[in-house]
């Protein structure tokens, strides 16, 4: 196609770095873009009811396929609403490069109709954020913005006003060798292997805690975990990664973690970190020492105190770490992390039930059939909150399954945008979302685009009837709850309503059949389930004068789901 305007070497640029499609709103500042777009047959428009569910679905797209991801939104509040999605995909760490078209260029600075400063207002979630206000700076600003966010793994932004983006614009677009730099393997020096082996090998209590940086490096790590005799801590991050094929896996820590993770970490004298940013210090041992591989250097320490940082990929670094070791003698750690793993386990599984006619349904027996019923290379997207929470604890990772969330940013309302934007990058694969009813409503609009666009996404909302993750941080503050209920239509309806499969299930004994039927369905299917409530409520022998004026983040707990207990795992006087 011929080259006539900004637009076009904008399209063209992005084309050649192999985007297919551009998540967004129309408008009329994005009327170049559109156009350009309309001429071309290897990329598309996908539209979108809101800006929001753009940006969270590109940012899927791009977390799948590790490709650049595109979305645009038009001026003022239009590129505004992109904002969450982008802070979403810059945490995750994942290429999105998003257009925020602007005001015509001479208004600005004049307050005109809708004016914002798009430039500085999206700077804190990107790498590179520019203002394109000439033809003549389309070509480099486009290519800089295409390879910082694929090699910084993380936002660019574009910001063109209307008229810019119609203005003629010629000369040679850069082809794919230059706009898609490879990644660099980086693996530290001998002598920082060499230390780091000789800390490892003067442990007598070994833990490993694998966050999303071991992604490709599952087997490498196994042998890593065989050759020291140490249980495998996962972060929510690393599950998909590095919880499936691995006989020394002992579950999560964390606040929605498990006990025993916790207390892998806990009782080992020697920690390694491998590729986590795991935030939260209080799970982390005070007396081990600490060593950390991560492939950013800014990482290193600042969770923790270490004894020993490196930088490099998890992958590569172990593989040349592993002639260094010998294998360690002594498997009492493991075998003690692993007999308190089976007894974690099978407490959590025996929550996960459902007899006919017991009501209300337990969330955790619905992700248990979820688990069941979906196909083995199904990608899950999970609402934060008690959807987490559960997704973490029943779904079962085996290398092909894949597992999103806005597990950082930690945003209401991802679930559905993000497994819209997994549709569209596999057609073919099945897609869930796990949405609780609170995020499903806040975005609800875009069920409509299942609809529009074909989209055979099968929703499970867990309809409580509350924020329910918000309700219990109250309790545990100290606070009775307020503004979290939630009067709730019927989902299901609603979905038949527009067109879309639906089946509302308030009956343990009914809610395998409905699920079977909605993941068959050979489009879109929304299953409502009315689950209980008080799943997760504070134990009721913890009295509120030991909880008043501390956050449940501060705490040293792991909720056990049972709701009628809070393990308390820290050096504190609570106790089970």
């Amino acid at each position: 196609m011929a080259i006539r305007n900004v637009a076009d070497v904008l399209v063209e640029t992005l084309a050649n770095a192999g985007v297919r499609r551009i998540h967004g709103v129309v408008g009329d500042s994005l009327n170049g873009i559109t156009e350009s777009l309309r001429q071309r047959k290897e990329m598309s428009w996908f539209h979108y009811r809101h800006e929001e569910a753009a940006a969270f679905a590109a940012g899927a797209e791009s977390q799948l396929t590790g490709q650049l991801a595109v979305c645009a939104g038009s001026c003022g509040p239009g590129n505004l609403h992109l904002i969450n999605g982008l802070y979403d995909a810059q945490r995750s760490r994942t290429p999105v490069l998003a257009i925020a078209a602007h005001i015509p260029s001479v208004e600005i600075g004049s307050g005109y109709f809708q004016e914002t400063h798009p430039q500085n207002l999206f700077q804190e979630c990107s790498h590179y954020c520019e203002l394109v206000s000439s033809p003549s700076q389309i070509h480099r600003a486009a290519e800089i913005a295409v390879r910082t966010a694929i090699a910084q793994r993380g936002v660019s932004v574009l910001v063109i006003p209307g008229d810019v983006a119609l203005a003629e614009a010629s000369g040679p677009v850069a082809d794919a060798a230059s706009l898609l730099p490879a990644a660099p393997v980086v693996v530290p020096s001998s002598e920082q292997l060499d230390r780091l082996a000789g800390l490892l090998a003067g442990g007598r209590k070994v833990t490993l805690f694998c966050g999303r940086g071991c992604a490709g490096a599952h087997d490498t790590v196994m042998r890593l975990a065989a050759t020291l005799k140490a249980p495998v801590v996962h972060a929510l991050g690393g599950k998909e990664h590095i919880e499936w094929d691995n006989p020394n896996d002992v579950g999560m820590t964390g606040l929605i973690g498990y006990s025993s993770g916790y207390q892998a970490m806990m009782d080992c004298d020697t920690l390694l970190l491998l590729g986590t940013d795991f935030p939260y210090r209080q799970f982390f041992p005070d007396d081990a020492k600490i060593c950390q591989i991560d492939l950013r250097g800014e990482n290193l320490g600042r969770r923790c105190k270490l004894d020993l940082g490196l930088v490099g990929d998890v992958g590569a670094t172990v593989e040349a770490l592993l002639p260094r070791l010998q294998a360690a003698r002594d498997d009492g750690h493991l075998k003690a992390s692993l007999a308190n793993y089976r007894k974690a386990r099978e407490g959590l599984d025996e929550l996960a039930t459902g007899k006919p006619g017991q009501k209300p349904i337990h969330p955790q027996y619905v992700a248990k059939v979820v688990d069941q019923v979906a196909s083995e290379d199904a990608v899950f997207a999970c609402d934060v909150g008690t959807p987490t929470i559960w997704a973490a604890r029943y779904l079962r990772m085996n290398g092909r399954r894949r597992l999103l969330g806005s597990f950082v940013h930690g945003s209401m309302a991802n679930a559905m945008p993000q497994a819209i934007g997994a549709q569209t990058a596999y057609p073919k694969r099945q897609i869930v979302s796990l949405s609780g009813d609170g995020g499903f409503a806040m975005l609800m609009g875009d069920l409509l685009t299942l609809i529009q666009h074909q989209l055979p996404v099968k929703i499970v909302v867990f309809n409580n009837g509350t924020l329910g993750f918000v309700e219990l941080e109250m309790k545990a503050a100290g606070f009775l709850p307020v503004g979290v209920s939630l009067d709730n239509p019927d989902f299901a309806a609603m979905a038949r309503a527009v067109g879309i499969h639906g089946a509302r299930v308030e009956d343990p004994g009914d809610l395998e059949t409905a699920v079977r039927e909605a993941f068959a369905h050979d489009g879109p299917a929304l299953v409502d389930v009315v689950t209980n409530r008080q799943e997760l409520s504070m134990p009721p022998k913890i009295q509120l004068e030991q909880i008043k004026g501390f956050s449940l983040w501060a705490l040293r707990t792991v909720m056990n789901g049972r709701g009628d207990e809070l393990v308390e795992l820290a050096r504190s006087n609570l106790r089970r």
